[in-house]
């Protein structure tokens, strides 16, 4: 499956009224990136370009539209491979995501982490220290999807006081993240909240 049917595929399930409605949601990138097209269809597509030859299609893969991109991410997450070969593929993904529902739902799709969570866990410490908005922000995302338990929370909170970005995007990757760890464990986020040398706008954020 070549990038021409892709995007012939792509353009027969969009729908003109969900493409107003997604560009609505995503300011970041321009609406006539956005081609209309639902998440579940994209998944579906996302699973049948996995049982092919997915490594051929993420290195010609087009980065034309959002939905192309989006479906890489999602290709990733459906992968058969090793630790190691998906943390290559990543690597090579992130720079593309430039907003937040593609970087969301990327995280969503990386069910590989829970067969190797360690693995996981030390990537994912290198991009919250990245200079890039998104990549810090795949990896608090990855930390809320991931890593609420009582083995991480103390290192995770730890992290997050040392990112200093000033995206909005950052910010409330970590103030949701600070308030999803409360719902897990709120006596210790009152600690946390008590001391944090977090930002003014994510304290409040997250409060």
């Amino acid at each position: 499956m070549d990038n021409t049917e892709i995007r012939t595929m792509l353009k027969e399930m969009a729908e003109p009224d969900f493409q107003k409605f997604s560009s609505s949601l995503i300011p970041e990138i321009p609406s006539g990136s956005v081609i209309g097209v639902r998440l579940p269809r994209l998944r579906k597509l996302a699973k049948q370009i996995a049982k092919e030859n997915w490594r051929t299609y993420l290195q010609t893969a087009s980065d034309a539209s959002f939905e192309e991109i989006m479906l890489q991410g999602m290709v990733i997450g459906y992968a058969k491979a090793g630790i190691q070969e998906i943390l290559s593929c990543i690597d090579a993904f992130l720079p593309k995501i430039d907003n937040w529902s593609v970087c969301d739902s990327f995280c969503t799709g990386l069910k590989i982490t829970k067969e190797h969570p360690e693995e996981m866990w030390e990537y994912i410490q290198t991009k919250l220290r990245s200079r890039r908005s998104y990549d810090i922000r795949f990896a608090v995302v990855m930390l809320i999807d991931y890593y609420i338990d009582d083995a991480h929370i103390e290192q995770a909170f730890s992290a997050m006081e040392q990112i200093h970005e000033d995206s909005y995007y950052v910010k409330m990757a970590v103030a949701w993240a600070v308030s999803m760890y409360y719902v897990y464990n709120p006596k210790y986020t009152e600690t946390f909240l008590r001391h944090t040398t977090l930002d003014d706008f994510t304290y409040n954020k997250a409060l």
